[in-house]
Protein backbone atom coordinates (compact mmCIF):
# COMPACT_ATOMS: atom_id res chain seq x y z
CA UNK A 1 0.00 0.00 0.00
CA UNK A 2 2.84 2.39 0.91
CA UNK A 3 6.47 2.15 -0.14
CA UNK A 4 8.91 4.88 0.88
CA UNK A 5 12.40 4.56 -0.55
CA UNK A 6 15.40 6.65 0.56
CA UNK A 7 13.27 9.68 1.43
CA UNK A 8 15.01 12.83 2.68
CA UNK A 9 13.58 16.24 3.52
CA UNK A 10 15.14 19.49 4.72
CA UNK A 11 13.70 22.87 5.67
CA UNK A 12 15.31 26.30 5.76
CA UNK A 13 17.18 28.64 3.46
CA UNK A 14 20.93 29.17 3.46
CA UNK A 15 21.46 26.68 6.29
CA UNK A 16 18.74 24.06 5.83
CA UNK A 17 17.87 21.65 8.64
CA UNK A 18 17.62 18.00 7.64
CA UNK A 19 14.41 16.56 9.14
CA UNK A 20 14.28 13.19 7.38
CA UNK A 21 17.38 11.40 6.17
CA UNK A 22 17.26 8.34 3.90
CA UNK A 23 13.98 6.95 5.26
CA UNK A 24 12.73 3.67 3.76
CA UNK A 25 9.83 1.45 4.83
CA UNK A 26 6.73 -0.32 3.53
CA UNK A 27 3.20 -0.67 4.89
CA UNK A 28 1.02 -3.52 3.67
CA UNK A 29 -2.60 -3.09 2.69
CA UNK A 30 -4.92 -3.37 5.71
CA UNK A 31 -2.21 -2.76 8.32
CA UNK A 32 -2.52 -0.31 11.20
CA UNK A 33 1.00 0.97 11.85
CA UNK A 34 2.13 3.19 14.73
CA UNK A 35 4.80 5.74 13.85
CA UNK A 36 6.69 6.70 17.01
CA UNK A 37 9.72 8.83 17.77
CA UNK A 38 10.98 11.83 19.72
CA UNK A 39 9.43 15.26 19.22
CA UNK A 40 10.93 17.02 16.22
CA UNK A 41 12.17 13.84 14.56
CA UNK A 42 9.84 14.34 11.59
CA UNK A 43 6.71 12.25 12.16
CA UNK A 44 4.32 14.95 10.99
CA UNK A 45 6.60 15.78 8.07
CA UNK A 46 6.59 12.15 7.00
CA UNK A 47 2.78 12.03 7.11
CA UNK A 48 2.65 15.19 5.00
CA UNK A 49 4.96 13.60 2.44
CA UNK A 50 2.83 10.44 2.31
CA UNK A 51 -0.24 12.63 1.75
CA UNK A 52 1.47 14.58 -1.01
CA UNK A 53 1.14 17.83 0.94
CA UNK A 54 4.91 18.27 0.70
CA UNK A 55 7.49 16.81 -1.65
CA UNK A 56 10.72 15.09 -0.57
CA UNK A 57 14.08 16.51 -1.55
CA UNK A 58 15.07 13.04 -2.70
CA UNK A 59 13.65 9.54 -2.71
CA UNK A 60 10.24 8.23 -3.74
CA UNK A 61 6.91 7.50 -2.07
CA UNK A 62 4.35 5.21 -3.70
CA UNK A 63 0.81 5.19 -2.29
CA UNK A 64 -1.72 2.65 -3.57
CA UNK A 65 0.35 2.14 -6.71
CA UNK A 66 0.76 5.88 -7.38
CA UNK A 67 4.27 7.36 -7.46
CA UNK A 68 3.68 10.73 -5.81
CA UNK A 69 6.74 12.31 -7.40
CA UNK A 70 5.23 11.75 -10.84
CA UNK A 71 1.99 13.61 -10.01
CA UNK A 72 1.23 17.30 -10.39
CA UNK A 73 -0.55 19.28 -7.67
CA UNK A 74 -4.00 18.74 -9.17
CA UNK A 75 -3.52 14.97 -9.31
CA UNK A 76 -2.29 14.93 -5.70
CA UNK A 77 -5.36 16.90 -4.62
CA UNK A 78 -7.63 14.29 -6.25
CA UNK A 79 -5.64 11.48 -4.63
CA UNK A 80 -6.08 13.02 -1.17
CA UNK A 81 -9.75 13.75 -1.72
CA UNK A 82 -10.64 10.28 -2.96
CA UNK A 83 -8.25 7.87 -1.25
CA UNK A 84 -6.99 9.43 2.01
CA UNK A 85 -8.67 10.27 5.32
CA UNK A 86 -7.07 12.50 7.96
CA UNK A 87 -7.35 12.62 11.76
CA UNK A 88 -5.55 15.49 13.48
CA UNK A 89 -4.56 16.19 17.09
CA UNK A 90 -6.52 19.46 17.12
CA UNK A 91 -9.60 17.89 15.50
CA UNK A 92 -10.02 20.56 12.73
CA UNK A 93 -13.79 20.39 13.07
CA UNK A 94 -15.41 23.39 11.35
CA UNK A 95 -17.30 25.33 14.06
CA UNK A 96 -19.92 26.83 11.73
CA UNK A 97 -21.09 23.43 10.43
CA UNK A 98 -23.20 20.88 12.27
CA UNK A 99 -21.71 17.55 13.29
CA UNK A 100 -23.42 15.85 10.36
CA UNK A 101 -22.19 18.48 7.91
CA UNK A 102 -18.63 18.11 9.21
CA UNK A 103 -18.68 14.35 8.73
CA UNK A 104 -20.28 14.64 5.28
CA UNK A 105 -17.68 17.11 4.02
CA UNK A 106 -15.45 14.53 2.25
CA UNK A 107 -18.51 13.15 0.47
CA UNK A 108 -19.51 16.64 -0.68
CA UNK A 109 -15.97 17.31 -1.94
CA UNK A 110 -16.26 14.10 -3.96
CA UNK A 111 -19.56 15.23 -5.48
CA UNK A 112 -21.89 13.21 -3.25
CA UNK A 113 -24.71 15.09 -1.56
CA UNK A 114 -27.66 12.77 -2.14
CA UNK A 115 -29.73 10.67 0.24
CA UNK A 116 -27.09 7.94 0.06
CA UNK A 117 -24.49 10.40 1.34
CA UNK A 118 -26.69 11.30 4.29
CA UNK A 119 -27.26 7.64 5.06
CA UNK A 120 -23.52 7.00 4.95
CA UNK A 121 -22.89 9.98 7.23
CA UNK A 122 -25.44 8.77 9.77
CA UNK A 123 -23.99 5.26 9.63
CA UNK A 124 -20.50 6.57 10.41
CA UNK A 125 -21.81 8.63 13.33
CA UNK A 126 -23.52 5.49 14.62
CA UNK A 127 -20.21 3.64 14.30
CA UNK A 128 -18.48 6.16 16.59
CA UNK A 129 -21.47 6.19 18.95
CA UNK A 130 -22.61 9.72 18.08
CA UNK A 131 -25.71 8.90 16.09
CA UNK A 132 -27.81 11.21 18.27
CA UNK A 133 -25.51 14.22 17.63
CA UNK A 134 -26.10 14.57 13.87
CA UNK A 135 -27.67 18.03 14.20
CA UNK A 136 -25.49 19.24 17.10
CA UNK A 137 -22.93 21.99 16.72
CA UNK A 138 -19.28 21.37 17.63
CA UNK A 139 -19.29 23.66 20.68
CA UNK A 140 -21.76 21.29 22.34
CA UNK A 141 -19.32 18.36 22.21
CA UNK A 142 -16.44 17.34 24.46
CA UNK A 143 -12.89 16.89 23.19
CA UNK A 144 -13.30 13.13 23.01
CA UNK A 145 -16.54 13.50 21.10
CA UNK A 146 -14.95 15.94 18.66
CA UNK A 147 -12.19 13.45 17.95
CA UNK A 148 -14.80 10.76 17.34
CA UNK A 149 -16.42 13.14 14.83
CA UNK A 150 -13.01 13.50 13.19
CA UNK A 151 -12.69 9.71 12.90
CA UNK A 152 -16.13 9.47 11.29
CA UNK A 153 -15.19 12.24 8.85
CA UNK A 154 -11.89 10.55 7.99
CA UNK A 155 -13.62 7.27 7.11
CA UNK A 156 -16.96 8.37 5.65
CA UNK A 157 -15.75 8.30 2.04
CA UNK A 158 -14.19 4.84 2.45
CA UNK A 159 -10.57 5.93 1.94
CA UNK A 160 -7.89 3.35 1.28
CA UNK A 161 -5.45 5.14 3.61
CA UNK A 162 -6.01 6.87 6.96
CA UNK A 163 -3.33 9.17 8.37
CA UNK A 164 -3.66 10.16 12.03
CA UNK A 165 -1.29 12.73 13.55
CA UNK A 166 -1.20 12.51 17.37
CA UNK A 167 -4.97 11.84 17.47
CA UNK A 168 -5.10 11.60 21.27
CA UNK A 169 -2.65 14.37 22.13
CA UNK A 170 -5.36 16.73 23.42
CA UNK A 171 -7.41 14.12 25.27
CA UNK A 172 -7.51 12.84 28.84
CA UNK A 173 -6.50 9.17 29.32
CA UNK A 174 -10.06 7.80 29.41
CA UNK A 175 -11.09 9.67 26.27
CA UNK A 176 -7.84 8.69 24.58
CA UNK A 177 -8.45 5.01 25.24
CA UNK A 178 -11.98 5.25 23.84
CA UNK A 179 -10.85 7.14 20.75
CA UNK A 180 -8.03 4.70 20.03
CA UNK A 181 -10.33 1.72 20.35
CA UNK A 182 -12.86 3.33 18.00
CA UNK A 183 -10.17 4.31 15.52
CA UNK A 184 -8.78 0.80 15.39
CA UNK A 185 -12.23 -0.80 15.15
CA UNK A 186 -13.39 1.55 12.40
CA UNK A 187 -10.19 1.19 10.39
CA UNK A 188 -10.23 -2.59 10.65
CA UNK A 189 -13.94 -2.80 9.80
CA UNK A 190 -13.45 -0.62 6.72
CA UNK A 191 -10.37 -2.53 5.53
CA UNK A 192 -8.33 0.66 5.28
CA UNK A 193 -4.60 0.97 5.83
CA UNK A 194 -3.65 3.38 8.64
CA UNK A 195 -0.58 5.14 9.99
CA UNK A 196 -0.88 6.71 13.44
CA UNK A 197 1.90 9.11 14.44
CA UNK A 198 1.97 9.15 18.21
CA UNK A 199 3.86 9.57 21.48
CA UNK A 200 1.38 7.26 23.18
CA UNK A 201 2.43 3.79 24.29
CA UNK A 202 -1.26 2.92 24.32
CA UNK A 203 -1.63 3.78 20.63
CA UNK A 204 1.54 1.90 19.72
CA UNK A 205 0.45 -1.19 21.64
CA UNK A 206 -2.80 -1.32 19.68
CA UNK A 207 -1.05 -1.27 16.30
CA UNK A 208 -0.17 -4.22 14.09
CA UNK A 209 3.40 -2.95 13.76
CA UNK A 210 5.51 -0.15 15.19
CA UNK A 211 7.89 1.99 13.14
CA UNK A 212 10.31 4.08 15.19
CA UNK A 213 11.49 7.18 13.36
CA UNK A 214 14.98 8.35 14.34
CA UNK A 215 17.57 10.70 12.92
CA UNK A 216 19.16 7.61 11.35
CA UNK A 217 15.97 6.47 9.58
CA UNK A 218 13.28 3.96 10.52
CA UNK A 219 13.61 1.03 12.91
CA UNK A 220 10.93 -1.61 12.78
CA UNK A 221 9.61 -4.06 15.35
CA UNK A 222 6.76 -6.53 15.03
CA UNK A 223 4.10 -6.20 17.69
CA UNK A 224 1.20 -8.38 18.76
CA UNK A 225 -1.87 -6.17 18.57
CA UNK A 226 -3.53 -5.37 21.89
CA UNK A 227 -6.65 -3.48 22.72
CA UNK A 228 -6.01 0.00 24.19
CA UNK A 229 -7.49 -1.20 27.47
CA UNK A 230 -4.73 -3.82 27.69
CA UNK A 231 -1.95 -1.44 26.77
CA UNK A 232 -1.61 0.55 29.98
CA UNK A 233 -1.28 4.32 30.46
CA UNK A 234 -0.21 6.80 27.82
CA UNK A 235 3.30 8.13 27.66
Amino acid sequence: MIAASHVSKSFGGARPRRVLDDVSFTVARGELVALVGESGVGKSTLLNLIAGLERPDSGTIVVDGVDLSAQDDDALTVLRRERIGFVFQSFHILPYLSVGQNVALPLALNGRSDAGAEARTRAMLDAVRLGDRYASVPRELSGGELQRVAIARALVHAPKLVLADEPTGNLDPDSAAEVLALLRDCVKTSGATAIVATHSRMAAAGADRVLTLTTAGVQEAARAAKSPAEAGPTG
